[in-house]
C-alpha cells in the first residue's frame, strides 16, 4: 500500500511565535506537513517561485508586501497555492475582497486550534472553508445588501431534486453546524456528509456553503 501524501502548508505572518504555534499544531496530524514559513509578503513570493505547497495559510497585515498584494501576484503563478486567511481583522468587506482575489478560507486568529486543521484539509481539496462567526457575517451582509450576491439562490425549485438526508444536512449548514457537528449528529461519516455537501452545491446551483445556507434561509428551511 502506498504512502499517504501528506498536505503541504506554508505558513505565512510576522509573528513568528504565532508561525511556531500553528506549526505545534500541524504536526500533530499525520495528514499534514509544514514545508515553509515567511515572515513577510515578498518571502512568501519568492518561495513560492521555486517551491511549492498544497495550502497557504497567509496573514493579511504583513511587513513589505501584505496578504492583499501576495494575492494579487499569487493569481498570475502558473502553480498556486489554495489560500487560508488567518487574519486579526474580520471586516465584511475585506473578507469578500480577498475572496475576489481567490483566497479559499477566511478564519479569525483566536479560532480554534482545530478550525486551522479543518481549513487547511477542506481548502486543499479545493473547497471554500469559513469559521462559524464569518459565515454569519457573510450571510448577514447578503440579507442586507443589494440582492446582487443572492442571485444564483433559487425560489425553491431544486427543493425537490432533495433528498432527505439532504435536506437534513441542508438545514443543519444553515444552522452553522460544523462538518463534524453534522457528522455526530446524524450519526454517519465526515466523508459522507462532505459528499452531501458537494451534491447540494451541484443541486442548488450556488458556489459554496455560504450560498447553501443563504438558499435555506431564503426558502424558510430553518
Amino acid at each position: 500500500m502506498g504512502k499517504l501524501k501528506k498536505i503541504r502548508v506554508h505558513i505565512a505572518d510576522d509573528h513568528k511565535v504565532l508561525i511556531d504555534g500553528i506549526r505545534a499544531v500541524l504536526k500533530t496530524d499525520d495528514e499534514i506537513k509544514v514545508v515553509g514559513c515567511s515572515l513577510n509578503g515578498e518571502e512568501v513570493l519568492e518561495w513560492h517561485q521555486s517551491k511549492e505547497s498544497d495550502v497557504l495559510v497567509l496573514d493579511i497585515n504583513m511587513p513589505v508586501l501584505d496578504g492583499i498584494r501576495v494575492l494579487q501576484s499569487l493569481k498570475k503563478f502558473k502553480v498556486k497555492p489554495n489560500v487560508v486567511i488567518l487574519s486579526s481583522y474580520d471586516d465584511i468587506r475585506l473578507v469578500k475582497e480577498v475572496l475576489k482575489l481567490g483566497a479559499k478560507g477566511f478564519l479569525a486568529k483566536k479560532c480554534a486550534a482545530e478550525q486551522i486543521v479543518e481549513a487547511i484539509k477542506t481548502v486543499s481539496k479545493g473547497e471554500q472553508y469559513f469559521s462559524e462567526f464569518i459565515q454569519s457575517k457573510l450571510l448577514s451582509s447578503f440579507d442586507g445588501g443589494s440582492g446582487n450576491e443572492s442571485k444564483d439562490v433559487n425560489s425553491g425549485a431544486f427543493f425537490s431534486s432533495l433528498t432527505d438526508r439532504e435536506k437534513d444536512i441542508l438545514k443543519l449548514i444553515s444552522n452553522e453546524f460544523s462538518t463534524k457537528e453534522i457528522a455526530n449528529s446524524l450519526a454517519i461519516s465526515v466523508n459522507t456528509v462532505e459528499t452531501h455537501r458537494k451534491n447540494l452545491i451541484r443541486k442548488l446551483k450556488v458556489k459554496n456553503v455560504v450560498g447553501l445556507a443563504l438558499y435555506a434561509h431564503k426558502n424558510l428551511l430553518t
